[in-house]
């Protein structure tokens, strides 16, 4: 649905509308069934669609952003599943702006990106898709024609842009494809110069204080992880939705952030049996969590204030591998004079020049200061890296530069 508009009652929504049947290649909650919102974000030129995807009620946005073409048509970065709710509401673009001329594949390696485009190339069949170099996929590499892309209108999206029919519009920078070992890492970087506006995939994140409005659809992720013990049941308010998505803000970045307790697994199955809720929707009971007194200082700490920032997945496991070469593209981007950043997770179009973009890559530098993220909440990923390092299969990461 469009924002603004009212949201529908049950009674009045046709779950057909929302309904995506490729869900068990990426099954990831809400499975079979997702919603849509677009949001107009400048106006008459840039839209996006927020769908939502999720592991154990850990919800997040997931966002498609469409721009406008002079003299018309539509380019799509990163597509999201084209439900017919969100085809829709595409072509209701289509009817005032053009068809849909592009559709870029920003990621190599990002399944939950992937898997949409094939679909949604079939329901714009004039379109061209272009896709990041070096496509691989896991746990087998398949060709893009066996995951539904269009054969004869797929091509990889050149490095240099100056020599595309893109080229009087939009500016582009490639990070890599980073060499990760068991597979690589790559992210365009999609500067729309009329608007001002970057569009990124992955690397960049700024976290809202409240549950964006694609969550706050179904309430209940939220709730579920609002409660403090398996025995509490907790009310739809405001307050408890905003703490369950903070809660869930600290989950999505860390896994197991310092403030997080899992309690031993007898204690858990006890508590399971006297909850109030039992059904399968509530995992059996099932709460395996202890928050710590004061945990909201964490998400303080990781929201910053809205300041913009890497995820720690990548600062940890991913861009390290690459210093020198992720900075150059930083530099790059960080070269256009942007003052509106959209990514394609967490919070919508950011508000936010160069200098802030290319301050959230200081962690990679010798010399920047103390990662502004706690230490402590990096337990886990520091744990992962050294495992990784251990068996050889991924590069070690490199010094800072």
């Amino acid at each position: 649905m469009a924002e603004g508009e009212g949201i529908p009652t049950s009674a009045q929504i046709d779950s057909r509308d929302y309904s995506w049947a490729f869900w068990p290649v990426v099954p990831l909650y809400p499975y079979s069934k997702r919603r849509t919102i677009r949001k107009e974000i400048v106006k008459d030129t840039i839209w996006t669609f927020d769908q939502l995807q999720g592991i154990f009620y850990v919800v997040v946005p997931i966002r498609m952003t469409v721009i406008k073409l002079e003299p018309e048509g539509l380019l799509v970065y990163a597509p999201v599943a084209p439900t017919p709710e969100c085809i829709r509401l595409v072509k209701e673009l289509v009817a005032e702006h053009g068809e849909v001329k592009y559709i870029l594949l920003t990621t190599v390696s990002g399944i939950e990106h992937k898997v949409f485009v094939g679909p949604f190339a079939r329901s714009f069949p004039e379109a061209q898709v272009l896709v990041a170099p070096q496509q691989w996929s896991f746990p087998v590499n398949l060709p893009l024609s066996w995951l539904g892309f269009p054969t004869k209108r797929t091509s990889v999206l050149p490095f240099d842009s100056s020599n595309t029919p893109l080229a009087d519009q939009f500016d582009w920078a490639i990070l890599g494809p980073l060499d990760l070992g068991l597979g690589r890492f790559a992210e365009v970087a999609l500067f729309h110069r009329r608007s001002r506006t970057l569009m990124l995939t992955d690397s960049i994140v700024s976290i809202p204080e409240n549950p964006p409005a694609i969550v706050q659809l179904d309430s209940y992720p939220l709730l579920f992880h609002a409660k403090d013990s398996a025995l509490e049941t907790v009310a739809d308010t405001h307050e408890n939705r905003r703490k369950g998505w903070q809660r869930i803000a600290l989950f999505a970045m860390y896994f197991t952030p310092s403030v997080l307790e899992v309690p031993p697994w007898s204690e858990v199955l006890a508590n399971a049996g006297e909850a109030p809720e039992r059904s399968r929707k509530a995992y059996f009971g099932l709460y395996p969590f202890k928050w710590k007194k004061h945990w909201e200082r964490s998400f303080e700490a990781l929201r910053g204030g809205g300041r913009l920032f890497v995820a720690p997945i990548l600062q940890t496991l991913i861009l390290n591998r690459a210093p020198r070469e992720t900075l150059d593209w930083v530099d790059k981007v960080a070269s256009w004079d942007f003052e509106k950043i959209v990514p394609c997770h967490f919070d919508g179009a950011i508000d936010s020049r160069p200098r802030e973009f290319r301050q959230a890559f200081s962690f990679l530098e010798k010399h920047s200061p103390v990662n502004s993220l706690p230490e402590d909440d990096f337990k886990l990923l520091r744990q992962i890296d050294a495992g990784l390092n251990k068996t050889g299969l991924v590069p070690p990461a490199k010094d800072k530069v």
